[in-house]
Formats: C-alpha cells, sequence, structure tokens
C-alpha cells in the first residue's frame, strides 16, 4: 500500500499541507550487492524506504518494509543514520517531512520481486556500480556500508 491507512486520515483534514513523518530506509547489502526498487512514480532508484506505522518500532518497520516491496526476508542489523530536515513535494502535491532512521540490513532469505504497487522493478545492483540516486539517498546508503559502528546524525 503506497499510502499508509493513518496518512490517507491525517490528509483528509490538513490537505496536502505539510506533515511531519517518521521513516524509514533499509540499506540491503548481501555479497557485495545491495537490494534496489525503481520507484513507480518517479522511475529512480532507491534503497527500500517506507513509513512507519503508529507505534512501530523502526528496526521492525525496516524489516516490514524490505518485505513488503520486495519480497525478501531481512535483518536489521544496526541503525546507520539518523536524518531529516528537506521538504518532500510528492507527485499529488501532498507535502511532507521525513524522520529517516536507515538501518543496515542483512539478506536472510526471499526471491527478489516486485511485491506492490510502489516499485516498477526490483535488482540486486553491485556495490561499484550503484545507480545514480539524489545525495540525500547516496548519504543513507553510504552511512550503512561503512562498516561504522556508531549511527551518524546529519544536521
Amino acid at each position: 500500500m503506497p499510502i499508509p491507512d493513518f496518512v490517507v486520515e491525517l490528509r483528509r483534514h490538513v490537505g496536502q499541507s505539510r506533515l511531519w513523518l517518521p521513516a524509514v530506509t533499509a540499506v540491503v547489502v548481501h555479497e557485495r550487492r545491495l537490494l534496489m526498487v525503481r520507484r513507480a512514480d518517479n522511475g529512480a532508484w532507491t534503497p527500500i524506504t517506507g513509513i512507519m506505522e503508529p507505534g512501530e518500532e523502526p528496526a521492525v518497520a525496516a524489516v516490514r518494509e524490505a518485505l513488503e516491496e520486495t519480497g525478501v526476508q531481512v535483518r536489521a542489523d544496526r541503525l546507520a543514520q539518523v536524518s531529516s530536515g528537506h521538504e518532500v513535494t510528492h507527485a499529488n502535491g501532498d507535502l511532507a517531512v521525513y524522520l529517516d532512521l536507515t538501518f543496515a540490513c542483512s539478506y536472510v532469505s526471499g526471491e527478489a520481486h516486485v511485491a506492490d504497487d510502489e516499485s516498477s522493478d526490483v535488482h540486486w545492483w553491485p556495490l561499484d556500480d550503484l545507480p545514480r540516486m539524489t545525495p540525500v539517498l547516496t548519504g543513507r546508503v553510504e552511512a550503512a556500508i561503512s562498516g561504522e559502528s556508531a549511527a551518524r546524525y546529519v544536521g
């Protein structure tokens, strides 16, 4: 489901006004390859991202999003980065600012495939040959594959 039910309900009250939303990015690496999705709305290749459900633990959300979007079961190994600050205007005009919690994740099982309508393709990309991404997403991937033990805090 592209837009969680609780966000749809909020939008009934606030329209397209800016919302502050908690989100996760799951950077899934297996055998030096990164699992990425091609977004159906804009064609961009990205790591797995999604909005947390109310009361959901962040690592659980990252694991859930990976399964929902790619059919792959993953393990959230560590919090890699915390970031926020840039406003996003979605294709439908909705405004949002996300508090993103990026997790370094490991593959557990499953065959990667398009598992929802948010993506048009799913692919394992070699770490040394990733497709173009925005600087924000590149930073999330770099933090996750850095091998650092502490999370990065982007201001």
